[in-house]
């Protein structure tokens, strides 16, 4: 099974609002940070979807909650 970047913006949107950035600085949490990073590396590879056997397992641990919950 794959994550579309639409499906990662989700994703990242839910955990933004599970785990909101902290301090003076805006800090992104783990969760958003590491989802980010995804996204960011999607963007500047071109690349529309990526497998999910193919992410680290705290993203995809991440992103199968999301689905879970959006069922």
């Amino acid at each position: 099974m794959d994550i579309t970047l639409p499906e990662l913006e989700q994703v990242i949107n839910h955990w933004r609002m599970l785990r909101p950035s902290t301090g003076e600085e805006r800090a992104l949490s783990p969760e958003v940070d590491g989802l980010a990073e995804l996204y960011a590396l999607m963007i500047f590879n071109h690349v529309k979807a990526t497998p999910l056997v193919s992410l680290p397992p705290a993203c995809r641990q991440l992103i199968e909650a999301w689905r879970k919950q959006a069922a």
